[in-house]
């Protein structure tokens, strides 16, 4: 299966799953930039629920602004606060530590634009969990996609489907229960090496 879909700040389940089952992967690089998305936000699980990691951005004045052009805006300490959030919500994982030393430079080093850290998130959550794929950049907007199958609804982080995605152990479940679909770095913290695994076993099939 080809496919083509959106780089996101550390990706969902969801995400990560289409990218596990197909054969080559194009990234959108090309669309607008738009609010209330997967561009520049993350869910994870903490001790009082899904907690959003949000990357602050500078919004251009014009109305339209492409998603390659937007930069962060790292006055705000974001990153050091992201990075703490993730302490505080998998320090007692059975696999943080593991990949605690290539994670901690995403939040150690400033980045100008919000697509190329995306892509530094994804590389090194990729390599993480061994994954390798067969990856491409668009080179123009396309509505309509037709040599491939669109995952670029995926972006979308409001009215968001719900999968049939199989439970796996979280740190807070005694507190709240399963929550699906979370960052990748859920599963990673949780599942360590058998991430991967179970992103091949899931269905993308949503109700």
């Amino acid at each position: 299966m080809d496919i083509i879909l959106h780089p996101t700040y550390f990706p969902n389940i969801a995400h990560f799953v289409a990218m596990a089952q197909s054969s080559n992967v194009m990234f959108e690089i090309d669309d607008n930039f738009l609010k209330q998305t997967y561009r520049n936000r993350t869910y994870i699980y903490g001790a009082n629920g899904r907690l959003n990691l949000n990357i602050p951005v500078i919004h251009s004045q014009k109305n339209r602004q492409k998603y390659r052009d937007v930069k962060i805006f790292n006055e705000e300490k974001w990153q050091s606060l992201h990075w703490k959030s993730l302490i505080s919500a998998y320090r007692t994982s059975p696999f943080f530590e593991y990949y605690e030393d290539e994670l901690l430079p995403l939040f150690n080093t400033k980045t100008d634009y919000i697509l190329d850290f995306n892509f530094k998130c994804l590389d090194i959550v990729l390599s993480c969990i061994q994954l390798d794929i067969n990856a491409s950049k668009s080179e123009a907007y396309q509505n309509i996609v037709e040599d491939r199958t669109d995952f670029r609804h995926l972006v979308h982080a409001k009215k968001e489907p719900s999968y049939p995605f199989d439970s796996y152990t979280q740190v807070f479940n005694d507190k709240h229960g399963f929550i699906p679909n979370l960052s990748i770095l859920d599963l990673l913290f949780n599942e360590g090496p058998n991430a991967l695994n179970y992103l091949e076993s899931q269905t993308m099939i949503s109700s």
